[in-house]
């Protein structure tokens, strides 16, 4: 069992004491203090890091030692003084000299020292495409990797001269840019998005991976990062449409004819209001000009606007805002729930608002983030699930909205 106590630590040598605040995690922590949660960890052998309390002191570990003329290095599993020095080719004497404070029968995972010899020169200019960037404690190239949204093989090859396995603490190397640069024409930026693959985005855009490949000579297929900016080709641009006529995004199936039926209309109407429109060459997410689409209603009182996005049904909304479908076709009686469009404005009965966020003395404001459950913030601001509930009598915690504000008890 752990004990968290709140009064002052002795910290010992090489470390400096931190109390905790709202939020704090040792992940966090390691980051704001250039250490690493291994680090952490070692430091505070009687701390809980899944159980911290506001006011609870812990242990920082000191990064840097002194090094004049050196090179730092961050100790990792199974390093020892006599491996190190082998592997940097120094004696092992000069290496104790170097780190008079560290026990070298105590080394811990994390833990910063100093290599005696001389500062490698640092790499030649960045190239164009690329930053500098200088290593910090604990960096790895995989680590930098997912910080700077590139592939390890796009960061290796943009420091051809710099050992991945060997990185030294103000060591400089070269970032690649992961967005490509202004698309050319014939292709238009699209961005990645969860689950994306060449492959998969070939047959939405109705194009073959080959042509995407072509368009993105340096981007690894098989290492897409969600936000990763590629480009598109031939994705046709959205029209402005004239009055009397509303935007319309194709998807799966679509066909003059059947979008004639669907919207009361005719094939020829649409043509005319779409002339540079291959008929014969719709794609999925290409945007066309619908003649007669009802214009978006005027939401009464006791109903807020909402914005149809990818996925939603009648059914799906009345889960989330905890309303019924029947209410919803009552406040939409022109809206057809069975042809909603994307970016479609209907009316949601209710206030679909999170609630405001004045929070009472006790508590302390915070925003929903993806994954949060009422569960999931009791464990992480050492509170219980029934503290926050009552804190946020009017809020549905099965129904919890990214962005939604609520109040979080705080510890006593």
């Amino acid at each position: 069992m752990y004990y968290n106590s709140k009064k002052p630590n002795t910290c010992p040598m090489g470390t400096t004491s931190y109390m905790i605040k709202a939020g704090d995690t040792f992940y966090s922590i390691a980051i704001r203090y250039n250490t690493t949660v291994a680090a952490l960890i070692a430091a505070n052998p009687n701390v809980n890091p899944n159980a911290l309390c506001i006011g609870q002191i812990i242990c920082i570990p000191i990064p840097f030692p002194p090094c004049p003329g050196g090179n730092y290095y961050t100790i990792r599993a199974g390093d020892t003084f006599f491996s190190i020095a082998r592997r940097f080719n120094v004696s092992l004497d000069a290496l104790l000299n170097a780190n008079p404070n560290v026990n070298p029968d105590a080394l811990y995972i994390g833990q910063v020292i100093c290599i005696p010899g001389p500062t490698p020169p640092p790499p030649v200019t960045c190239p164009a495409g690329t930053m500098p960037y200088i290593i910090r404690a604990g960096d790895t190239f995989f680590s930098i990797a997912r910080r700077f949204n590139v592939s390890l093989d796009a960061l290796i090859a943009a420091n051809p001269n710099v050992d991945p396995d060997n990185l030294m603490i103000g060591q400089r190397i070269c970032i690649p840019g992961p967005t490509p640069p202004g698309c050319p024409a014939g292709t238009t930026p699209y961005t990645i998005r969860s689950g994306d693959t060449f492959f998969l985005l070939a047959q939405r855009f109705n194009t073959t991976v080959e042509a995407i490949q072509r368009a993105n000579p340096g981007v690894d297929p098989n290492n897409l990062q969600i936000g990763q900016v590629i480009c598109m080709p031939g994705i046709p641009p959205t029209p402005g449409c004239p009055a009397g006529t509303t935007p319309y995004t194709i998807r799966s199936g679509d066909t003059f004819f059947l979008l004639a039926q669907r919207f009361n209309t005719t094939v020829e109407a649409i043509q005319r209001a779409n002339p540079g429109v291959d008929p014969n060459n719709l794609q999925i997410g290409q945007v066309i000009c619908m003649p007669g689409t009802p214009p978006t209603p005027g939401c009464p009182a006791g109903t807020t606007p909402y914005t149809i996005r990818s996925g939603d049904t009648f059914f799906l909304l009345a889960q989330r805002f905890n309303t019924t479908v029947e209410a919803i076709q009552r406040a939409n009686p022109g809206v057809n729930p069975n042809n909603l469009q994307i970016g479609q404005v209907i009316c949601m009965p209710g206030d679909t608002t999170p609630p405001p966020s004045g929070c009472p003395t006790g508590t302390t404001s915070y925003t929903i983030r993806s994954g949060d459950t009422f569960f999931l913030l009791a464990q992480r601001f050492n509170t219980t699930v029934e503290a926050i509930q009552r804190a946020n009598p009017g809020v549905n915690p099965n129904n919890l909205q990214i962005g939604q504000r609520i109040c979080i008890p705080t510890a006593n």
